[in-house]
């Protein structure tokens, strides 16, 4: 049973903003304007949901990190966990985690899965793909395409994005393991950004390509643990956002070869209080300085540009979801700066783990909960 009916809706008018101290690339604004909207509980009784990728024929798939996917279907309700779907290791932060869809999904059927995969004592991401059944109950021939090596994780740290681009390749986030250092080791797929072809091969103009004692994946690298990842429409820029320790979460624009500095370059320092026992300073030389940082970590997640008509003092906004602070953050754009930030949804106390834009337009977030739920933000004035 949801834990809130899909029938009840109440008007929310979207909270306050807040403007903090911001990376120099990122000058605070205006604030932005409230936006009424209505918010609905499409279903819940999720467990722990992770991640959603809406079907072109209808309905959502859906992650729980206990290791269930599952298929929403509006109206029609939430079917069983799908057969077919990798064991994974669902520990700590681990379990199944993000789910794309193939960019010829219309005649593939392909489901893209990361996860967390165990070997002995210890755990890293794995992604992998499969068929989605004709009739929506399996993913048929799952193939693991990648994995994370060394597996270094006790449960901590996989980032796990996916994101394809405008030419079909996969991007992957991911996280170092909660182990510092392997963000610098190019040895490593620890905190790192990977950029492979749609089956799992690797691109040969990837940057490392050819080059000794680099892994051929990696994209980008120094970075810690990046939990959200989106396409700028307008760009086709990789946008990257990333748990910082305490504070100095941040939002960086992904180049090929690039190094984001972690754990050698921060705003934060660590849960006890003191330094990052590497860090040299907050922008060093050779590294790439954040596009935006908050200096009290909201502990970022899910994000997604928003580019529809439904609210059109929306467009030019990137939603990010926030774990820790409960609430949606709306950042409000002027190119590639963030000029100001509004905090949404702020008065449910949930915490935002997930946040897509519908192909009806209206935006849809997951909530990390269980039970969690599926929530659907539409104008008030639309009755929707």
């Amino acid at each position: 049973m949801p834990s809130r009916p899909a029938a009840s809706t109440r008007a929310l008018f979207l909270s306050f903003s807040l403007s903090l101290a911001l990376a120099a690339s990122a000058q605070p604004g205006p604030e932005p304007a409230t936006v009424p909207a209505r918010v609905t509980a499409v279903v819940g009784g999720l467990n722990h949901p992770w991640a959603m990728a809406f079907l072109p024929e209808g309905g959502v798939l859906i992650t729980e990190r206990p290791g269930n996917l599952r298929l929403l279907r509006i109206p029609g309700g939430l079917s069983k966990p799908l057969a077919g779907v990798p064991k994974v290791a669902a520990q700590g932060q681990g379990g199944l985690l993000d789910v794309a869809l193939s960019p010829d999904f219309a005649s593939d059927r392909y489901v893209y899965l990361s996860y967390a995969e165990a070997d002995g004592g210890k755990s890293g991401t794995a992604v992998g793909r499969g068929r989605l059944s004709a009739d929506g109950s399996a993913l048929e021939d799952f193939r693991v395409l990648f994995r994370q090596e060394p597996k270094l994780s006790s449960g901590l740290h996989y980032g796990s994005r996916l994101v394809f681009d405008g030419k079909g390749y996969l991007y992957i986030s991911l996280g170092e393991n909660n182990q510092r250092s392997t963000a610098q080791d190019l040895d490593k797929l620890q905190g790192k950004v990977v950029r492979l072809k749609a089956d799992g091969s690797v691109p040969p103009d990837n940057p490392f390509v050819g080059r000794a004692g680099a892994r051929p994946e990696i994209w980008s690298y120094g970075h810690r643990n990046p939990q959200g990842m989106a396409l700028n429409p307008r760009t086709g820029q990789l946008w990257e956002n990333e748990h910082g320790p305490r504070g100095g979460d941040e939002i960086n624009l992904i180049q090929p070869g690039k190094n984001y500095g972690w754990p050698l370059a921060t705003h934060g320092i660590n849960y006890s209080g003191q330094p990052i026992p590497e860090a040299k300073g907050t922008d060093l030389p050779g590294m790439e300085p954040p596009l935006f940082w908050w200096p009290k970590s909201p502990a970022i997640s899910g994000m997604a540009f928003y580019d529809a008509n439904r609210f059109p003092a929306w467009r030019n906004s990137l939603f990010i979801g926030a774990l820790a602070n409960q609430n949606l953050i709306r950042l409000t754009l002027d190119g590639d700066r963030v000029v100001a930030q509004e905090w949404l949804l702020a008065d449910r106390k949930q915490r935002i783990r997930d946040v897509r834009q519908g192909p009806d337009g209206y935006m849809y977030v997951l909530t990390d909960a269980s039970p969690g739920e599926l929530l659907r933000l539409a104008p008030a004035e639309s009755g929707g």
